[in-house]
């Protein structure tokens, strides 16, 4: 029966909507024998068969947990999984509740050396292509892609500034790095001040790091505009796009598991969003 409800039920909205008009579908009944309301159940049973799972990528969503969790808001969450799910550093701030728009409000002297940044750590892209989107709401951010690192534990950041250059702000990462490939593109990040790249392995030095910044098509962008990034791993490589325009390929050479992520300055915003509609258009 669950599954039949299910298949007529598309999304969680329509799924609450029926359970707040239903009263048998919305309130727990002790004769299903379930410790939750039927939408609940019809909700788990989404969320576990995988339908809104997304080709090429592993993710992890919220735990149920009764009274704070419920499925159906595991159900809404797994429905637009990508979201900033890491803040590193201080004076980074979400500015939304669904963790998709964050913002950088503390001052210093140097607006290079005071950064964080945020981490999609639970929208990890192992193969196939991907495409983000990030709206620039103020100031001039970093955008890119970073590996899945782990020991990212953001209370040892929280007073701290961060920047994802620096391998010693990671630890040891030796037991994962074999899970990334042969490619020893490790970072590589859209700078939108002037659209030139960065990217490091943890071993160049900065000198080679920064004389490498330069990309066919590289073009910067401001407050109001849009990046996009293709992420290819068929190819290997990354595309950027600026307000729907594509400007070229920023990087190839890239395989292994990847996160989205972006490094703020102060006075800087930004929201990140799955461009489902720019996705069907262009078949990624």
């Amino acid at each position: 029966m669950f599954s039949q409800i299910a298949s007529f039920v598309g999304t969680s909205r329509e799924l609450l909507n029926l359970a707040l008009t239903c009263k048998p579908f919305g309130w727990q009944q002790p004769t299903t024998g379930l410790e939750w309301s039927l939408a609940e159940e019809v909700a788990r049973e989404v969320v576990c068969s995988g339908r809104n799972d997304i080709e090429g990528a592993r993710i992890t969503l919220s735990s149920y947990a009764r009274s704070t969790t419920t499925w159906l808001s595991v159900l809404r969450e797994s429905e637009d999984p990508l979201k900033f799910d890491t803040l590193l550093g201080d004076g980074i701030n979400y500015t939304s509740d669904g963790r998709t728009s964050i913002c950088r409000t503390q001052t210093g002297d140097s607006i290079t050396i005071n950064t964080g940044t945020a981490v999609a750590r639970n929208y990890i892209m192992e193969s196939g292509t991907h495409y983000a989107e990030f709206e620039i709401t103020a100031g001039i951010p970093y955008i890119g892609i970073v590996r899945p690192l782990p020991n990212l534990d953001p209370d040892r950041f929280s007073n701290e500034k961060y920047t994802s250059f620096v391998r010693e702000m990671y630890g040891d990462f030796s037991s994962t790095i074999n899970k990334w490939g042969t490619g020893n593109v490790h970072l590589c990040q859209y700078y939108s001040k002037d659209g030139s790249k960065l990217w490091t392995d943890w071993e160049r030095d900065i000198w080679d790091e920064m004389s490498d910044s330069d990309w066919e098509g590289m073009e910067g962008c401001s407050t109001g505009d849009t990046i996009g990034m293709l992420l290819n791993l068929h190819k290997g490589t990354l595309s950027v796009y600026v307000n729907n325009r594509r400007l070229g390929v920023m990087k190839d050479g890239l395989s292994g598991s990847y996160c989205w992520y972006a490094t703020l300055t102060k006075g800087t915003s930004v929201t990140i969003k799955d461009d489902k509609a720019l996705k069907a258009r262009d078949g990624v």
